[in-house]
């Protein structure tokens, strides 16, 4: 009797399974579809299981078959001749397609997440500008790509993303940046010099793979502001975050079950998350028995003290430690990353036009000299400033934006239903001819001297950090770090591309150069 008991329920668990399974990835996707289908807003027919990845997987295959012809035809022409800005139809040309048939606002799907993708500036506006808590981010980023975010500042919403932020945001206030900029000087000092050594060994002109360096370097300067050590001791957890991102950009989110098959990926991803998990504790254990640095990381720990305080406020959503590795992994991945990517893509822009080029060295020569810069000089640098927009609008390292709605909510006259997640394509807008004008995929930063408000029609399309409440915390870092980093290279050196460059942005979580970016670096 007892063995018939289990047999039945194990029968009932499994069809209870299924009809979870057949809910997930059929009804509710189907109900969604529907709702605004009734709209007007339609988009490709998903697949079973998988939505449309396989359509997306094919596009991107054709795409990238028909420009390695292209490279193979035009192999001896001139390395900046065959570089081209308009890069996003070759990295996402599903959403080329289906904006050209479906209009700019569509639906797609990726296994069990549904997608309204849109490009219409003003729903776009209403998205980012909206501060209540019935749009916030969607589950997959703590899920599908929890190892490197967890619930940290990026990926959390409600109360939680609120606590953060509050903790996090008054540490990247301006006023407090500006008293990092010698820590920042002297971290590029010690690269320019390792560079200067190089060309002296090399002779008149070395050939320099920059983008490591530079990802060195700004690794080096988010240990040494944010948490008391330098690039040295935190280099293992540096290391492994960049070996998970390359793990994780290769995931299509949403699909099923995945993240828990024990595959070869799956197992990388698995240790490399206990291994940087286990290392930043060992850094925080440090600090708390070295004692107390006024840094971003003891911010964090004094925040974590209110992560499950008697009102049990966040006991049900994060405990301490979780609060204090997530917000820790994400400030070590986008506080580093995404500014060495940017400032690998300017570098390699002013190789290209040597004009600007010049124009950023003399100011840099005339407001400089040959001294370091302050804080005060760097927010003269105009020329320097519009290079760095300029290189923000063309490769902004971030690509897409995206919100969930927890509740049904109106957005430019259409009732978006609960459980949408919603996709902003950045780098598509910010090359919007309709927005920016013919010249949109062309590199002219004299279209910020005016700021970002005489750029572009709507100034709302120009997003490289967010916009709105949700705005990115570090932005002032950032171009602090930027200018500092371009100033004292273009002060010291000279650059041009080199013949092995070969201009291939990638899709890695974050726009990057795929092959890297090598110049030819002559000392002035």
């Amino acid at each position: 009797m007892s063995i018939v008991v289990e047999v039945m329920v194990a029968l009932v668990a499994v069809l209870v399974a299924l009809i979870h399974f057949l809910h997930v990835l059929v009804l509710r996707l189907r109900s969604l579809r529907a709702k605004l289908h009734r709209q007007g807003i339609h988009g490709p027919s998903p697949d079973f299981y998988f939505g449309n990845i396989k359509e997306m997987k094919t596009l991107l295959l054709q795409q990238q078959t028909q420009v390695k012809q292209i490279k193979q035809e035009h192999e001896d022409e001139d390395v900046c001749a065959s570089i081209s800005h308009s890069w996003t139809s070759t990295v996402f040309p599903h959403i080329h397609k289906w904006r050209k048939q479906y209009g700019p606002t569509f639906l797609y799907s990726t296994g069990s997440i549904q997608w309204l993708l849109v490009t219409d500036v003003e729903m776009v506006k209403e998205i980012l500008l909206n501060t209540s808590f019935n749009l916030g981010k969607p589950s997959y980023l703590s899920r599908d790509m929890g190892p490197l975010l967890g619930q940290g500042i990026v990926s959390s919403s409600g109360l939680i993303w609120s606590h953060q932020r509050k903790i996090i945001a008054p540490e990247l206030y301006l006023d407090k940046v500006k008293a990092m900029v010698d820590r920042v000087i002297y971290s590029t000092n010690i690269l320019i010099r390792s560079w200067e050594s190089r060309i002296e060994r090399d002779g008149v002109v070395s050939e320099i793979k920059v983008d490591e360096d530079l990802r060195s370097l700004s690794a080096d300067i988010i240990a040494r502001v944010s948490f008391g050590s330098n690039y040295v001791e935190g280099k293992e957890i540096f290391t492994k975050l960049r070996d998970l991102i390359k793990l994780l950009s290769k995931i299509y989110v949403g699909i099923p079950g995945f993240r828990y098959l024990p595959n070869k990926s799956n197992r990388q991803i698995w240790r490399l998350e206990k291994e940087i998990n286990s290392n930043i504790s060992k850094l925080v254990k440090q600090r708390q028995e070295e004692g107390h640095e006024q840094d971003l990381l003891q911010m964090i720990l004094e925040g974590a003290k209110n992560c499950e305080g008697s009102d049990g406020f966040f006991s049900n959503s994060i405990s301490q430690d979780r609060f204090i590795i997530d917000n820790c992994k994400t400030i070590f991945f986008a506080g580093h990353d995404t500014t060495a990517i940017t400032s690998s893509w300017c570098l390699m822009l002013l190789a290209k036009y040597q004009d600007w080029q010049d124009r950023a060295r003399a100011e840099v020569l005339e407001v400089c000299g040959n001294g370091n810069p302050d804080a005060s000089i760097l927010r003269t640098m105009k020329t320097l400033t519009m290079v760095i927009q300029e290189t923000l609008r063309l490769y902004p390292p971030a690509v897409f934006i995206t919100r969930t709605s927890f509740q049904d909510i109106n957005l430019k006259g259409i009732k978006v239903p609960k459980g949408i997640n919603m996709q902003i394509p950045i780098a598509i807008l910010q090359q919007d001819i309709d927005i920016w004008g013919p010249d949109a995929h062309e590199f002219n930063p004299e279209r910020f001297a005016n700021g970002v408000l005489g750029a572009c029609k709507i100034p709302q399309a120009y997003m490289p950090f967010g916009i709105g409440s949700r705005v990115c915390p570090g932005q002032h870092l950032s171009m602090i770090e930027l200018k500092v980093f371009l100033s004292l290279i273009l002060s010291k050196f000279r650059v041009s591309l080199s013949s092995s460059y070969c201009h291939s942005p990638a899709f890695r979580l974050l726009i990057e150069p795929g092959h890297g970016v090598v110049l030819n670096m002559t000392r002035i």
